[in-house]
């Protein structure tokens, strides 16, 4: 299985990138909402590391090997939530992505069928389960930052849990000090929390309470 790839983007389609890699080029299908970010990574000689999803794709005549790319970690695990909605395959997933994930995110959260129905290939029926799959169970993923962040600073040691949380939120591109009163916050505020899951939904909910 290939994990992660780095080369030189020499080409870009709606949907997919040619990467060379040592005189080798790759095909990978690339989400819209990760596209629309990818030449913010790229080195002055056109270079590129990617994370990424290997699966086979069946057809009828044959069995071909593909890949899915991400910027990090974390925009990968997403996609892997995503799949899990039934009808919804690695390749449907790619054109679905079309819109910021933590855009996405919020819609799930919301409930709001008639946004995720604007996403490609996405109709009433898939929305709905999208919504029953994912609902409570995705908010972690809405933290998600647009723009690499430098993680400085050192702190005291905490809990397990919040070191978990905090894990996270530096995989979501927060530097360190900004996460960490983000997760002081949410306990100021919820002191019974116990779980990494009830924290970071805490965290996202102040976060989508400042922006409405």
């Amino acid at each position: 299985m290939i994990a992660k790839i780095s080369g030189k983007l020499i080409k870009k389609e709606e949907n997919s990138i040619i990467l060379e890699v040592q005189g080798l080029c790759y095909e990978i299908l690339i989400p819209g909402s990760v596209m629309a970010r990818i030449d913010d990574h790229k080195d002055a000689q056109e270079n590129i590391r990617l994370i990424t999803y290997h699966y086979i794709h069946n057809d009828p005549s044959r069995a071909v090997p593909m890949l899915v790319g991400f910027l990090n970690e974390i925009e990968k695990d997403f996609f892997l939530e995503f799949i899990k909605v039934s009808g919804i395959g690695p390749r449907a997933a790619v054109k679905a992505l079309s819109k910021s994930i933590s855009e996405i995110v919020g819609a799930i959260d919301r409930g709001d069928i008639n946004f995720l129905k604007t996403l490609p290939g996405i109709g009433l029926q898939r929305a709905k389960e999208i919504i029953a799959k994912l609902q409570g169970k995705v908010a972690r993923f809405g933290l998600i930052q647009d723009k690499i962040r430098v993680a400085v600073a050192s702190v005291k040691a905490i809990a397990d849990f919040q070191e978990e949380v905090l894990s996270v939120l530096l995989q979501l591109q927060y530097k360190r000090q900004e996460a960490l009163s983000m997760i002081q916050a949410a306990l100021e505020r919820s002191p019974g929390l116990q779980t990494a899951e009830e924290l970071l939904n805490e965290i996202y909910k102040q976060r989508i309470k400042k922006h409405d």
